[in-house]
């Protein structure tokens, strides 16, 4: 699985640059979360926007890196398809995560709800 990351100032955007996140690769996914985050920045941005599948282990595994960050640091999401989106609304963790709807959208902003 791959990822491309871009620093801005104090946040950490990481595009996901893989088409689906299940169980397949979900524990390679939190593996490279866990990587990338290290211990800064406060905020991390994960792009979404290239993943069109997110199974039960997927989401399992997006959860893991929210908390992984721990309760000082946030996890954003953007560019969710309407596919992700939905299963995220599904189980209620669209009132979990604060959700953008780009990543560009997520950067400029001072993580209000999109």
């Amino acid at each position: 699985m791959e990822f491309e990351t871009v620093r801005q100032g104090d946040i950490l955007r990481i595009n996901v640059l893989a088409e689906r996140i299940d169980a397949a690769c979900a524990i390679q996914f939190k593996d490279r979360m866990r990587e990338l985050c290290g211990t800064e920045p406060a905020r991390v941005v994960l792009d979404l926007q290239q993943v069109d599948f997110l199974d039960s282990s997927g989401l399992g595994a997006v959860v893991a890196a929210m908390k992984l960050l721990g309760k000082d640091r946030r996890l954003e999401l953007a560019g969710l398809s309407s596919k992700v989106s939905k299963v995220f609304r599904l189980t209620r963790m669209d009132s979990v995560f604060t959700i953008h709807n780009s990543a560009d959208a997520a950067m400029n902003s001072n993580a209000s709800a999109a």
